[in-house]
């Protein structure tokens, strides 16, 4: 886990609250101009859920097809989530109609 220093320094403090103090029109937004176009837009790019460690009991066979197809061994418990995910919206859909 990476450790964040949330200490601010006081200038950092003073700057924070000058900004702060000033009114809308006053701060400059030019380098970073207002989006009208929202067309491409994608939801839940940023949002990561909580994840929760578990001990959870797989057949030796899931686990080494997980393994096998994800690149370089890596990220297979990813897959594992994301077909576990994959299923419970199928059923919530199958559920609701």
């Amino acid at each position: 886990m990476k450790k964040e220093n949330s200490e601010l320094t006081a200038q950092q403090r003073a700057d924070l609250q000058a900004l702060e103090e000033l009114p809308d029109d006053q701060i400059d937004t030019t380098d970073i101009p207002e989006t009208l176009d929202w067309s491409g837009a994608q939801r839940g790019v940023f949002y990561r859920p909580v994840k929760q460690q578990i001990t959870l009991r797989l057949d030796a066979d899931i686990i080494s097809w997980f393994k096998a197809h994800a690149q370089g061994g890596r990220g297979y418990q990813t897959d594992i989530n994301r077909a576990l995910r994959e299923h419970v919206i199928r059923r919530e859909s199958e559920a609701t109609s």
